[in-house]
């Protein structure tokens, strides 16, 4: 019973209620108003003191959450230098926001824990604009990197701690001047900017602060965050609001509630009649749908410009210099009115410029679909923009099979495109041998000297011809102490006595006269002709023969002492040897000396160096390259051509190339199995390729002989044709640093279609292209950045040369002495005379 009256008395009040509105609806309004009026005298001294505590607490727990969460996103916030290609896609930007919207959290995790945003910047001083993507730390290394890289293809994207785009502090005695502001949209977010241009929508932006001082500085930033769920629901609803007549904000409505006028049914019969304007609406209604059925990302459009000013400038020159900043940043302003069509952007002033553009916080944006934000934030498109900094080769990931780390690999490097890893190649691979090829300066003695550390440290035999003298020196400030006595060193500008490689020591005499003949015969091109050839033969092979240990400086004994002559004649068998005597005999003084002279001045003015002396004709030799490749030794040759002489260079380096190659060659009678990977290495190797058989002959045999050649220079006109075929057919492994674009051209057949010519020209500063060999298959091209050297050892390359002495006097091993050294024939006759 009590319940039914009190639903009668409910209703009764209802009833009455609506009825006097009904009667005297103002009447009925200020009654309400007046039972309000009690309510708050009764109440309001007891509940406004705790719903201000209520509404201040929520403000207050609101701002710290938002600060959490910004100091969570800045907390190792990285920022992304991109560089753009030679050619921009100009689809590129849609491409990267689209895959950028993939940063999107759940619902749920965007309630409590916020959305991640992005910043496009665009920096601005006297050198040229930078492009910069602000990336907080809550975003996975390399998302966003890969993303830049695959949507612009050729587009470079390196990572650094962030920094503020603008400077913040200044020296002493100056402080910071700066204007800055925002843009807005100036309709209702649910109406779209424009987004197709003709030319570049960006080209006004990048042009507006051209002309910037040495202490300007100015930024535009486009910071975007994806979003989904209510925000978007609520851009929809505006939308409805605006195709209906009703104001898209709150305030609007409820003006539009109190205010006389149409009802919106009116309005829209209003447009209906006028058929032109029946067209605009439908044409924005359009729009409007296009717009939102996309993805969308909330934005907000920054700029500031900044200078640096003294302490001392009056006031007048401080007001000039606002001027001229305020100015600048019209012209930024003013750049974006390029997008306007349906919508466009208005200009807001933007309070502390500086720190708010330093702190790149995101609040409550303008709502752009991805074309919209993929017009305002992208690369320049136009090839010509002045200032812009340019990508050279485009970065392309190793392919498959590529060899990281590990005791039988060769390190190279790192790859510089995807995840970032080391890049080397298989020592059973490197046995097609390498081609390093690039100008100078450009880090190919840096990774040779990786290389041949590397070797050394595994136990493998090295033998080092460095033309230049800093390959040599960088080895030995970082050799493991312990290698020490494992080195052999040649070089030309140490005062120390040289070890000693007698090139025509050793079994096989024969070859070894054919090897020198033939180095002579190659570096004197130009003035060798065939008596030379002849007489130079004929000493050699009369020496030789000889009892004892022959040498070079025996050879101007032999062709101008009579009585020396007569010995060595009388110690051969060889009838033809003994007619070319007999002939030689018969001439003249003056017709020998005429025959001898071009020989004489050749040979007089190699021995005429003191360390070559030394080094090549100092009797006996105390280096065996044989026990070098198979027992892990370290044969450094420094001969600096600056210390020789170019053709003096060349001869010893040649040399060296000839005895390495015959104690390669002598591994044919030990069984494949028990053979221990070895390596030739040739800086300017065009210099010392001087054997007599082919290159590719060479290269074909060292590979079964286990002789890894590396084989480098810096272009490709030092090569003959025919080298440089034996070459780009025989080494197989193909390392480019950056090159001219006419050598770039014809490389560019070795890595096409993975690296073009373009990309072989513009490579950086230890870059490299690569095309290896993989379980002997050619793999395509791929780029790398080289690493650097380890910091050099203090004291190290005195130890190992202290250490390396001890293979200076020591005799080679007894199987490559001769039968007279051991006492078994009678004294030397050469050294009677």
């Amino acid at each position: 019973m009590p319940q039914s009256i009190a639903y009668s008395h409910s209703g009764g009040i209802a009833e009455s209620l609506v009825g006097d509105y009904l009667r005297d609806p103002w009447s009925a309004f200020e009654t309400l108003l007046g039972g309000l009026r009690d309510v708050v005298v009764a109440w309001g001294p007891l509940l406004s003191p705790a719903v201000v505590l209520v509404i201040a607490g929520a403000v207050v727990a609101r701002s710290q959450w938002r600060r959490r969460f910004h100091d969570r996103l800045t907390t190792d916030a990285r920022l992304i230098t991109v560089l753009a290609p030679p050619t921009v896609d100009p689809t590129g930007a849609i491409t990267v926001w689209s895959n950028l919207v993939g940063l999107l959290r759940p619902g749920w995790r965007r309630r409590f824990s916020g959305q991640p945003h992005l910043v496009f910047e665009f920096v601005f001083d006297a050198d040229g604009v930078r492009i910069h993507l602000w990336v907080p730390g809550l975003v996975p290394p390399g998302m966003v990197e890969r993303a830049v890289e695959a949507a612009w293809p050729g587009a470079h994207a390196r990572s650094s701690p962030a920094i503020p785009p603008l400077p913040i502090a200044v020296p002493n005695g100056q402080h910071l001047e700066a204007v800055g502001g925002e843009l807005r949209l100036a309709r209702g977010e649910a109406l779209p900017i424009r987004t197709e241009h003709r030319a570049d929508p960006i080209r006004a932006l990048l042009g507006a602060p051209v002309g910037l001082g040495p202490n300007e500085r100015a930024c535009v930033q486009i910071l975007a965050r994806p979003v989904a769920g209510p925000r978007v629901t609520k851009a929809r609803r505006a939308a409805r609001h605006m195709h209906s007549g009703r104001s898209v904000t709150l305030v609007g409505r409820l003006l539009d509630a109190i205010t006389p006028g149409r009802t919106p049914k009116q309005a829209t019969t209003a447009r209906t009649s006028d058929h032109q304007s029946n067209l605009v609406h439908a044409a924005l209604d359009r729009a409007v749908v296009e717009k939102l059925r996309g993805n969308q990302f909330e934005t907000r459009v920054r700029y500031a410009v900044t200078t640096t000013v003294t302490d001392d400038t009056t006031a007048t020159e401080t007001q000039a210099v606002r001027d001229v900043l305020r100015g600048r940043g019209h012209a930024i302003a003013g750049a974006f009115a390029a997008y306007s069509e349906h919508n466009y952007y208005k200009r807001v002033r933007l309070r502390r410029p500086l720190t708010t553009v330093a702190q790149r916080r995101l609040g409550k944006g303008d709502l752009l679909s991805i074309p919209e934000l993929a017009a305002i934030a992208h690369l320049p498109v136009d090839e010509a923009t002045p200032g812009l900094q340019r990508a050279g080769a485009k970065a392309v990931p190793p392919p498959p099979g590529i060899a990281s780390v590990g005791e039988q690999v060769k390190p190279l490097g790192h790859s510089d495109a995807g995840h970032s890893r080391p890049v080397g190649v298989r020592v059973a691979d490197a046995r097609h041998h390498m081609h390093i090829l690039g100008a100078t300066g450009s880090g190919k003695s840096e990774l040779m000297a990786r290389m041949i550390l590397a070797d050394a440290e595994a136990g493998r035999g090295v033998v080092v011809i460095d033309p230049k003298g800093d390959l040599v020196s960088d080895i030995l400030m970082r050799l493991p102490e312990e290698l020490g006595e494992k080195v052999v060193l040649f070089d030309a500008d140490s005062r120390s006595r040289p070890p000693v490689l007698n090139p025509l020591d050793g079994k096989d005499k024969t070859r070894a006269v054919d090897n020198l003949v033939s180095i002579f015969s190659r570096i004197y091109a130009a003035s060798w002709g065939p008596r030379t050839d002849d007489i130079l033969r004929a000493g050699l092979l009369t020496l030789t023969a000889m009892p004892g240990t022959p040498t070079l400086t025996d050879l101007p004994k032999l062709l101008t002492v009579p009585a020396f002559r007569q010995r060595a004649c009388d110690q051969i068998d060889d009838d033809v040897l003994k007619g070319f005597w007999s002939w030689y005999d018969a001439l003249s003084e003056a017709g020998r000396a005429q025959v001898i002279a071009p020989l004489m001045n050749k040979v007089r003015g190699f021995l005429l160096r003191p360390f070559v002396r030394a080094a090549i004709a100092g009797g006996p030799s105390t280096v065996d390259m044989e026990h070098v490749l198979d027992n892990g030794g370290i044969c450094l040759v420094r001969i600096a051509r600056d210390a020789l002489g170019i053709e003096t260079a060349q001869l010893v380096g040649s040399i060296v190339v000839a005895r390495t190659w015959q104690a390669a060659t002598r591994r044919a009678r030990i069984p494949q199995l028990q053979r221990r990977d070895s390596a030739l290495y040739i800086d300017e190797c065009h210099n010392f390729l001087n054997l007599p058989y082919p290159l590719e002959d060479m290269l074909a045999e060292a590979r079964a002989y286990l002789l890894n050649i590396v084989l480098a220079h810096q272009y490709i006109g030092q090569l003959g044709k025919e080298l440089e075929e034996g070459i780009s057919t025989n080494a197989r492994n193909k390392i480019f640093f950056t090159s001219s674009p006419e050598d770039a051209r014809r490389l560019a057949r070795h890595t096409h279609p993975r690296l073009n010519e373009h990309d072989l020209s513009n490579l950086g500063v230890y870059q490299i292209a690569a095309r290896l060999v993989v379980h002997g298959e050619e793999r395509p091209a791929f780029t790398a950045v080289t690493e650097k050297l380890p910091p050099a050892i203090p004291g190290r390359t005195k130890t190992i040369r202290q250490a390396a002495k001890v293979n200076t006097l020591r005799p080679a091993t007894e199987t490559d002495r001769e039968p007279e050294r051991t006492g078994q024939h009678p004294a030397d006759p050469r050294r009677a005379t």
